[in-house]
């Protein structure tokens, strides 16, 4: 009884204790995501950044790599405010904006651009260029040239900067992808209001205007959260999901304060692979952290059109069921029958006391089990012990962007979901912590989740391949991920 009890305390512990990005992820105003080199990078407001070998542990960049005082003068240099880096061809183009923003007292800001062939300032091929001046604003007008943020049409290949704060408008300017200068007679456009540091993406035929709204730079009683519309054209108008324009104060939620963390500012979209898509920004205080602003990284979903951010999985437990049927993934052992006093349902007394029946305990039937390793099916889900999944972050083992490794264990053992060298499943008999024991749980934009193992035996370095999947109702086995077959797809129905 006491170690039900444990178990169950430490479920409920789970559900309130946060999972975020570990190391000194301590940022404001944090750039898009970019990967180089094998690392990911951002850059936040004042100059520096941060850099992951993993994407689930971040440091600032001059003292990780251990650059000398002049090399992490040069990470980003310029300083300014809310930067952000896209990746055009070979190169990198950085746009951040100089003053403005009120700081100084004024609102007279400047956006630069420049590039660089790199972002890992230990590399010799590391230099920026000369910034060059985009746009500004003189102080006057009800307009504040900071915040900038990029994006390069897939659909037409034009590169577009927004930029603006609560002082006046947000605008959008057409840049050069070539050079990062500014289109040639270009006109500023106004395209919303009521925000700041903004950020554009394009999905499915629209484009998505995500701005930040609410009171920023005030710690725990920052009311910071993101908002978005959406348009057909880059243009705007930008109308939420009733049909408000963005540019008369209109924008859907995106996301919010919860988890301990206030003030989520500063959208940017990573897509990992299609249907695997994250966003990040930084949260303007995390309670588990002194109040300090921090770089978040959720789940990205997609809902009736509409951006919307995911939760962060935690510790707990589980029923694993697979989209393709809704079977549940549970050990190959025996079925066990429970003892049930039964009535026939026409000679029921409904005078007759009700009681609660208890479940099936693990200790009732798990003394049959075999002892090595017990192969894995999918059957309907009966809420039987054999059926019970606990993950569990296994965080110095490493992680991914967004989320640390897991292991996934039959609940009250050490009995591990393992991949094999055939590209099949089983269960060992206890968790060693080998990679092939460790999974990488991502939850896609539809709401589903992908399994894979970290690797899978024999087969070269980390897996990016091959997930959990359902080939046949009752067969789960290891294959290729295909994010448009729902054999790729499963859901953790908590317990």
């Amino acid at each position: 009884m006491k170690k039900i009890f444990a178990i169950l305390i430490t479920y409920h512990l789970s559900l309130i204790t946060s999972l975020a990005q570990t190391g000194q992820p301590y940022i404001h105003d944090p750039s898009t995501i970019a990967e180089c080199g094998g690392k990911y990078y951002t850059y936040g407001t004042g100059g520096g950044g941060l850099v992951s070998g993993d994407g689930w542990a971040w440091y600032p960049i001059a003292s990780h790599l251990k650059l000398s005082e002049q090399q992490a003068a040069q990470v980003r240099p310029g300083g300014g405010a809310a930067p952000d880096v896209l990746k055009l061809g070979e190169r990198y183009l950085c746009i951040y904006g100089a003053t403005g923003g009120g700081l100084g007292g004024g609102h007279n800001g400047r956006i630069l651009t420049m590039w660089n062939n790199t972002l890992d300032p230990t590399s010799t091929d590391f230099k920026w260029t000369a910034p060059v001046e985009v746009c500004y604003s003189d102080g006057l007008e009800d307009q504040d040239a900071i915040d900038p943020g990029l994006l390069l049409d897939p659909a037409t290949g034009r590169l577009w900067a927004s930029y603006g704060t609560y002082f006046g408008t947000i605008r959008l300017i057409e840049l050069d992808p070539k050079t990062g200068f500014r289109v040639k007679g270009n006109k500023e456009r106004d395209i919303a209001i009521d925000c700041e540091a903004t950020d554009l993406i394009y999905r499915d035929g629209w484009y998505y205007l995500l701005g930040t709204h609410g009171t920023c730079c005030d710690g725990v009683n920052s009311t910071y959260n993101i908002v978005v519309g959406r348009s057909r054209t880059v243009e705007g108008p930008y109308l939420d999901n009733v049909g408000r324009d963005m540019f008369h104060g209109g924008g859907r939620m995106v996301i919010a304060a919860g988890d301990r963390k206030t003030g989520p500012g500063h959208f940017g979209r990573t897509v990992v692979d299609e249907g695997v898509e994250l966003m990040s920004c930084h949260f303007e205080a995390d309670f588990d952290r002194s109040g300090r602003s921090t770089l978040g990284i959720r789940p990205l979903l997609w809902r009736n059109g509409w951006p919307v951010a995911g939760e962060q999985l935690r510790d707990g437990t589980f029923a694993i069921t697979s989209e393709r049927r809704g079977y549940s993934l549970e050990l190959a052992v025996d079925f066990i029958r429970m003892q049930q006093e039964r009535q026939r349902f026409w000679q029921m007394d409904p005078n007759e006391p009700l009681k609660a029946l208890p479940e099936q305990k693990l200790e009732e039937v798990s003394a049959d089990w075999p002892r090595g390793e017990i192969a894995v099916r999918c059957s309907d889900y009966m809420f039987r012990p054999h059926q019970h999944w606990t993950i569990t972050a296994v965080p110095q083992k490493g992680g991914y962007l967004s989320s640390p490794y897991f292991k996934i264990t039959i609940a009250g053992t050490e009995r591990a979901l393992t991949a094999t060298a055939s590209c099949e499943l089983t269960t060992a008999p206890a968790f060693t912590g080998d990679d092939s024991q460790l999974w990488r749980i991502e939850q896609l934009t539809d709401g589903t989740y992908r399994l894979m193992p970290r690797a899978i035996p024999g087969q070269q370095g980390v897996n990016t391949r091959y997930c959990l999947y359902s080939a046949g109702d009752s067969t789960p086995t290891l294959a290729p991920y295909d994010f448009h077959s729902d054999n790729s797809k499963w859901n953790l129905r908590a317990n």
